[in-house]
């Protein structure tokens, strides 16, 4: 008997059914002969260079990356050096985009630009008012104080006039961001996205879409992210629990399923505002990641294409309890993805050669569906999960466990199976003698990084009783 695996079920104590996510595997699916898709290892990612302090957040111009790293703004360099480029006051996330021919910082409520002929510079007319976001379009820089829309000169980025300020206010909610798609930017309002058009002129040189907004707005400045031409954010509109949503040309599509509702349920709205939404495309995945502060929601648009159902997972640093997830703010460049620890001053590069997080290692689990025969009882003599092994960190023989519940909620002790040592492809993960069957069952497995493994199938061999 084959059970799915590319997500489970569990039972939680208000009587609900739900959603198990695979953590730190990525579903793929995939035609293999043994199934229709498998679990694959998430990538790990080692150290590339240091910087100044915790990674602020990051951007990449003319094929560079750059991360505010502590308080200072670092630019790094192929072979892994990096060069201090100027400080950057504050500890808060920051936003950080480009012209031609400068890079743009918001940072601590402040505009900075950095330019390899003038260095880094703070905005400092008194008319730019606090810099809670900054974008770059058509020559403008953008700005919010969360309740205007400021642009810099078109000749000068420094100046401010007053006279050219902008509003949001086709709803009395305040302004939380702003992002540019195409030629366009949005102002990224708490409960409704607004849509403006370059159109000139001598006062604001933009304006208003009415029939391009959003009815739905985000919870925070960064926990909004351009995915597939498209606006995706966290928020919600009027009288809405929060909820992740896609939305383009007047129209709101919902991403988010009731398992990952569910979870962002156990969030503050003030952690959830502080959230930090991100993409990154790769080898067929178009992924969206919500950074929450102990796990990342992914979800990835491709496989849920594929299979005709919204295919999430989780990510986090933790072994057996989660813990933030060390990358964020994926930059591709030299030919590889570079990352930033939001815990630390590393940045780092993804390799998915490993799993661990900068040498250590970090826990993996999956589950079942129910396993049901009916209501009829079984005897599950054997259960062997079909996967890729021989592919462990050097010198370890790590474990696979198993547990089960039938309820849902409780699980038995849990059974051990070594996964072989690097090398050893031919090992199989089979555990004997699983006990009874009385109504329903559902299998969960967990390990660690040490076990770098790809996992097809759960294959029960079991007898049916007729009671």
């Amino acid at each position: 008997m084959q059970v799915p695996i590319l997500s489970g079920t569990f039972a939680d104590g208000t009587g609900d059914f739900r959603t198990r996510y695979p953590r730190n595997l990525v579903p793929v699916p995939k035609q293999n002969g043994i199934s229709n898709g498998y679990l694959r290892p998430a990538d790990g990612f080692e150290q590339f260079t240091l910087g100044d302090g915790n990674v602020r957040g990051g951007n990449t111009w003319n094929g560079m990356p750059y991360y505010v790293s502590g308080n200072s703004l670092i630019q790094v360099h192929a072979d892994g050096s990096r060069t201090v480029l100027g400080a950057i006051p504050g500890n808060d996330q920051v936003s950080v985009d480009y012209s031609f021919d400068r890079l743009i910082i918001s940072a601590d409520n402040k505009l900075f630009y950095w330019s390899s002929g003038t260095g880094l510079n703070q905005v400092v007319d008194p008319d730019l008012g606090a810099c809670i976001d900054a974008i770059w379009l058509a020559g403008f820089t953008i700005t919010t104080d969360g309740t205007s829309l400021v642009v810099t000169d078109l000749g000068d980025p420094v100046q401010v006039n007053p006279l050219k300020y902008g509003s949001s206010e086709a709803d009395p909610d305040p302004v939380k961001g702003l992002k540019r798609l195409r030629t366009e930017f949005y102002a990224i309002n708490r409960h409704t996205c607004e849509l403006f058009e370059l159109v000139g002129g001598t006062l604001f040189p933009f304006q208003r879409n009415e029939g391009a907004q959003l009815q739905r707005g985000a919870l925070g400045t960064h926990c909004v992210a351009v995915f597939n031409d498209a606006l995706a954010f966290l928020g919600s509109g009027r009288k809405e629990a929060p909820a992740v949503w896609a939305g383009n040309n007047g129209s709101t599509v919902k991403l988010s399923t009731r398992e990952v509702d569910t979870i962002l349920e156990t969030y503050t709205e003030a952690e959830l505002a502080a959230s930090v939404m991100e993409t990154r495309a790769f080898k067929n995945h178009q992924l969206l990641y919500l950074h929450l502060p102990d796990q990342v929601l992914v979800y990835d648009e491709p496989a849920s294409r594929a299979v005709q159902e919204p295919v999430w997972y989780t990510l986090d640093s933790g072994v057996t309890e989660l813990a933030t997830y060390r990358a964020r703010y994926f930059q591709w460049a030299f030919g590889k993805w570079i990352c930033g620890d939001p815990t630390s001053a590393t940045i780092g590069v993804v390799n998915d050669g490993i799993s661990s997080h900068y040498g250590q290692a970090v826990g993996w689990e999956f589950g079942t569906t129910i396993l049901y025969n009916e209501g009829r009882g079984g005897i599950i003599h054997q259960m062997e999960l079909a996967c890729l092994p021989g592919r462990v960190a050097f010198g370890a023989n790590p474990v696979v466990w198993t547990s089960f519940s039938d309820d849902g909620e409780t699980w038995s002790q849990e059974w051990t199976c070594y996964a072989g040592m690097q090398g050893d492809r031919r090992k199989r993960l089979t555990w004997l003698d699983q006990g009874d069957l009385t109504n329903w069952r559902i299998q969960r497995f967990r390990g660690t990084s040490d076990a770098h493994l790809s996992f097809a199938r759960l294959e029960l061999e079991m007898e049916a009783l007729d009671v």
